[in-house]
């Protein structure tokens, strides 16, 4: 256990300044927040915090009746702890009395303290544990702060951290706290409201009324750094709060910005280790194995989904990730990623459940008309052959981007077939086959007299003796058709009964039209 001096000590000079110490200090029990216009209900030894005083009566009747209860000290911030009214009022009674250092945030101060009363290095819980667990914490001070539960949310509205509190609530807090999101239709209602619009814009604290459907009113406090909207708290409150508070409120936000940016760099840096062993997953070589253990990917068939939204390259890094966020929202562990260029690659079981590729599929052709991404899946594999899973999303994404499939989603089972067909217009350009036979001929006479001999033929080809289907697919009659083809046999010398010579004019048509396309 602590007096009052110890905890002076470990928090440090640089927040806080003794200003009356007693001779015989007690052990520090807990920390107060005092109420605007309350009697404070505190009990012996407790270090009351006058997060709420204004003025000097309120400081001289705080110290009294504080004093009085046998509180070991009362926290204010200047003027306050220097008016020779408060001092005296202090001396009167064998209280404590210390300064708060002007622009030390009262959350940051109950943070210290409990973490100085706990037992906890000062040094450490400030600054070498960026985790999560440190903004449950912080919420926690802020909550005390604020005397209201509250949500620590990120840019898109996703809840990091939430204070242990939660007796003043409603259906919409409850779903933001389970779902570890604020709801869609919740949203709505504050965009609607302008409440986002007021936190891109300010800093102080933002009062939100009741609405009509039960949900209670907020106060709403920008988080940001640099100019950098990186999130907000949200505490739900009773009705208006007063001036006070809500600036006190507002003053943790430095604070919980910094730790959200500490929060953030350790995210990062985990992020980028996963994104890195995914990598070497997609790549193969002899590091698959040591990766795949390292990220606890298990051996059972997996599938690469390649990721593609159209954005500017300035908006790209940042949108594909909040996109993918987006729609695997609620489809159980989201799926391992890594950026190669501008392609998102998720590394997806192939299993029913939670977090498996059925789900997931049913995600993205949900989210096909509102996040619009290009998405192409390759076949399920072993984790020692997701290469090859990769190479075939690779392939069947640059068919989508060349619009020769119809869709936004490609899957390789459904599509395998244009995978051949584009593999083999890629070997007979390389091989140069387009020369041979009598296609150079057609070509020109297509070039210089503006004819569809081309054409023609191709439907010809896949319709043999069908010329009604052949016309239809050209949108000619099947006369005009039966004379182009009389025709082709008048320019060329080509037997069209020879099988081998319908194969191969076919292959060469394909790959002439695929080759077009890539």
């Amino acid at each position: 256990m602590l007096d009052i001096r110890a905890v002076i000590e470990r928090v440090g000079p640089t927040l806080l300044r003794t200003v009356i110490l007693p001779g015989s200090t007690d052990c520090v029990g807990d920390v107060v927040i005092a109420e605007p216009d309350q009697s404070p209900t505190v009990a012996e030894g407790d270090l009351v915090l006058g997060v709420a005083v204004g003025d000097r009566d309120a400081a001289v009747r705080l110290s009294r009746e504080c004093g009085a209860q046998g509180a070991a000290a009362v926290l204010l911030k200047p003027p306050l702890c220097a008016d020779p009214a408060v001092i005296a009022a202090a001396e009167e009674t064998g209280l404590a009395l210390v300064e708060v250092r002007p622009g030390t945030a009262w959350a940051q101060l109950v943070w210290l303290i409990r973490a100085a009363l706990a037992g906890t290095a000062v040094e450490d819980t400030d600054t070498r544990s960026p985790g999560l667990g440190d903004l449950f914490k912080l919420a926690d001070a802020v909550a005390d702060v604020v005397d209201a539960p509250v949500t620590i949310e990120d840019a898109h509205s996703q809840v990091l951290a939430y204070s242990a509190r939660q007796d003043l609530t409603d259906p919409a807090r409850v779903s933001t706290i389970m779902g570890r999101k604020q709801p869609d239709d919740v949203l709505a209602k504050f965009r609607a409201r302008g409440t986002f619009r007021q936190l891109s814009k300010g800093s102080s604290a933002i009062f939100v009324p009741g609405q009509q459907d039960g949900t209670l009113p907020r106060l709403v406090v920008p988080i940001r750094m640099g100019g950098e909207l990186l999130g907000s708290m949200w505490a739900v409150v009773p009705g208006e709060v007063s001036v006070e508070r809500s600036t006190a409120f507002a003053d943790t936000a430095p604070l919980v910005a910094l730790q959200l940016l500490r929060w953030r760099a350790v995210a990062d840096a985990e992020r980028q280790r996963s994104a890195d062993q995914v990598r070497q997953l997609l790549e193969g070589g002899d590091r698959w194995r040591v990766a795949a253990s390292e990220l606890g990917v298990s051996h059972d068939p997996h599938r690469v989904a390649a990721i593609e939204v159209s954005t500017s390259a300035e908006e790209a890094e940042g949108h594909r990730l909040a996109m993918w966020e987006w729609i695997t929202r609620g489809v159980g562990r989201r799926p391992l990623v890594t950026e190669v260029g501008n392609v998102l690659y998720a590394l997806v079981p192939d299993r029913p459940g939670p977090g498996g590729w059925p789900v997931l599929r049913d995600a993205l052709t949900a989210a096909e008309g509102q996040a619009k991404p290009l998405v192409a899946v390759g076949t399920a594999v072993g984790v020692a052959d997701l290469h090859r899973s990769r190479s075939e999303a690779d392939e069947l994404l640059a068919l989508l981007r060349a619009g020769q499939v119809p869709d936004r989603l490609a899957v390789y089972e459904d599509l395998w077939h244009l995978l051949v067909l584009n593999r083999m217009a890629g070997a007979a350009t390389d091989a140069g086959v387009a020369s041979l036979g009598p296609l150079p001929l057609l070509r020109e006479h297509d070039r210089s007299q503006g004819t569809e001999y081309l054409n023609t033929l191709h439907a010809w080809l896949r319709h043999p003796g069908d010329p009604r289907t052949a016309s239809h697919d050209l949108r000619v009659h099947p006369n005009t058709f039966r004379y182009r083809m009389k025709r082709i046999t008048q320019l060329v010398d080509v037997d069209l009964d020879d099988p081998d010579v319908r194969s191969a004019l076919l292959v060469q048509l394909l790959a002439a039209r695929w080759a077009r396309q890539r």
